[in-house]
């Protein structure tokens, strides 16, 4: 059961833009490399620093809530700690969000375009050590298969950009859906060894167009009507750390 690595992308804070990467370095127990580093509160999220622990999405602002957000186009550049946003019509903005600065200006900026969809206050939050705000208590690396997209696509008549997905990983060349059985099953990953936690439970942010920002397709209802089940993707837990890359081999074992 071979397949290749299509992409692989990152998203340094919850609910926001996809940065594709050429390559990565994945380690063992750990999430993907600064994805899901920092959140956006919608309000106060009871969220403790000292300790950290998993918070529904539904506490910060995400696409399952707040279709808007996917009007800002966003960019960590890792080197500097600079995190950039733009949005049509708006300023940019650039900041450090390791600072408390940088995050209140970001939450400004968020605020403004956002407008009245937010319950608020916005408030930016880091994840202290490894803790990243993943949507799943043990969710660590997520990869969709580009099969299973493409046939969901065709039972709905339309094409679905995968990002709507918003995996780590996008792998072509498994049969469609044949993820959905591989729980506790052992996966090499470029050089990398993991292993299948369980299949994605999928929630409303599929519904919305990563680029128009609009609510266009009811995704989870879609899975349910036609496959019975709300899945798309597997979460891994790695194993054994190693480089993956565009092209790299994904297999399961």
């Amino acid at each position: 059961m071979h397949a290749r690595i299509a992409s692989l992308y990152r998203h340094p804070v919850k609910g926001f833009t996809p940065e594709r990467l050429k390559a990565a370095e994945l380690a063992a127990g750990l999430c993907f490399p600064c994805d899901r580093l920092f959140a956006v509160e919608d309000g106060p999220s009871g969220f403790d620093p000292a300790a950290p622990n998993h918070l529904s999405k539904m506490k910060f602002a995400v696409l399952a809530k707040i279709p808007a957000v996917a009007k800002a186009r966003t960019a960590y550049d890792e080197a500097r700690g600079v995190f950039s946003a733009r949005a049509e019509g708006r300023p940019d903005f650039a900041g450090d969000l390791r600072t408390a600065e940088g995050r209140a200006g970001f939450a400004a900026w968020l605020a403004d375009l956002l407008g009245e969809a937010v319950s608020g206050p916005l408030k930016v939050i880091e994840g202290p050590g490894a803790h990243r705000f993943m949507d799943s208590r043990s969710g660590y690396v997520s990869i969709v298969n580009l099969a299973s997209v493409r046939d969901l696509s065709q039972r709905v008549g339309r094409p679905l950009d995968p990002l709507r997905f918003r995996a780590n990983l996008y792998v072509e060349g498994w049969p469609a859906w044949v993820e959905n059985d591989w729980t506790g099953r052992s996966m090499t990953i470029g050089a990398a060894g993991a292993e299948v936690l369980k299949p994605i439970v999928r929630c409303a942010a599929t519904h919305v167009d990563p680029t128009t920002a609009e609510r266009d397709v009811e995704v989870v209802k879609a899975l349910f009507d036609h496959y019975g089940h709300m899945f798309c993707g597997v979460y891994v837990n790695v194993t054994e750390g190693g480089a993956v890359a565009e092209g790299d081999v994904a297999a399961v074992d």
